[in-house]
């Protein structure tokens, strides 16, 4: 019920294209996530996701973030968290696109899941690496069989608890954050922690996409206090995602726009 509602207020102050009169978002909006051609990595990235839905294998599952809507528990079949945790196509294949259009160095992904997300983020460009983080070993071993099988060799897997991870992960980067997708813990106060952590090593060319900002009282309140954020200049707010820009010669502005 809170999603539906949140959906509804979203739609009443929501847009498009149409008197969009920032030429970085109408760029961004009109290439990007209102793109509508297909790449051809997308097909086998989606054949894996067919394996996985009708995988017969359960396996224990350690969830360190905010649960599931679900109420899924501790034993889960693949196929079930393949249906109910995995990013659905359209969203993953966002993140494709964005990366596609940004073209950045290096990928942190909070939230591997099964891997099908991060297949997208690596398969975008193959020559840079993408970083994913997950907190549940035999998830991450499930994940580590989607790479294998779509021969993705640019994906880096750290397993642990986030909140023990980031921080030292961070620090041995040696490198900027350019795209970052928070996706390991659905809560305010990790997702602030993280955001800030992160914070320290974007440039002002950076991007941060927030997923399932309105799934609940407190991810919106996370959103909120993202979005005025001091060093955020952009936000983008496409309901089932958030994006976060740093560009300097920006004008602070938030935007509402539907995908």
């Amino acid at each position: 019920m809170f999603q539906l509602l949140a959906y509804l207020r979203f739609w009443l102050r929501s847009g498009n294209a149409h008197g969009l009169h920032s030429p970085f978002v109408f760029g961004l909006y009109t290439s990007a996530v209102r793109h509508e051609g297909t790449y051809g990595t997308y097909g086998a990235i989606e054949a894996r996701r067919q394996q996985l839905l009708g995988s017969p294998t359960s396996i224990s599952v350690t969830d360190l973030g905010a649960g599931s809507h679900t109420g899924a528990g501790r034993q889960r079949r693949v196929a079930d968290i393949a249906r109910t945790a995995a990013k659905p196509a359209h969203l993953a294949q966002l993140l494709f696109r964005l990366v596609n259009y940004f073209r950045p160095a290096t990928i942190l992904e909070l939230g591997t899941s099964l891997g099908l997300t991060t297949a997208y983020l690596a398969a975008a460009d193959s020559r840079h690496p993408v970083i994913t983080f997950e907190g549940c070993p035999n998830v991450a071993a499930v994940a580590r069989e989607t790479f294998a099988a779509l021969s993705i060799g640019n994906v880096r897997i750290v397993e642990g608890n986030i909140d023990d991870t980031l921080a030292p992960t961070l620090a041995a980067l040696g490198k900027p954050v350019d795209f970052a997708f928070f996706d390991g813990n659905h809560r305010y106060e990790p997702t602030l922690r993280y955001f800030e952590l992160c914070l320290a090593h974007r440039t002002d060319e950076s991007v941060f996409v927030f997923d399932d900002i309105h799934w609940s009282e407190e991810m919106e309140r996370a959103w909120e206090a993202i979005k005025i954020h001091p060093d955020v200049t952009v936000t983008v707010d496409l309901f089932y995602v958030g994006l976060v820009f740093f560009r300097k010669n920006q004008p602070k502005q938030h935007f509402s726009l539907r995908v």
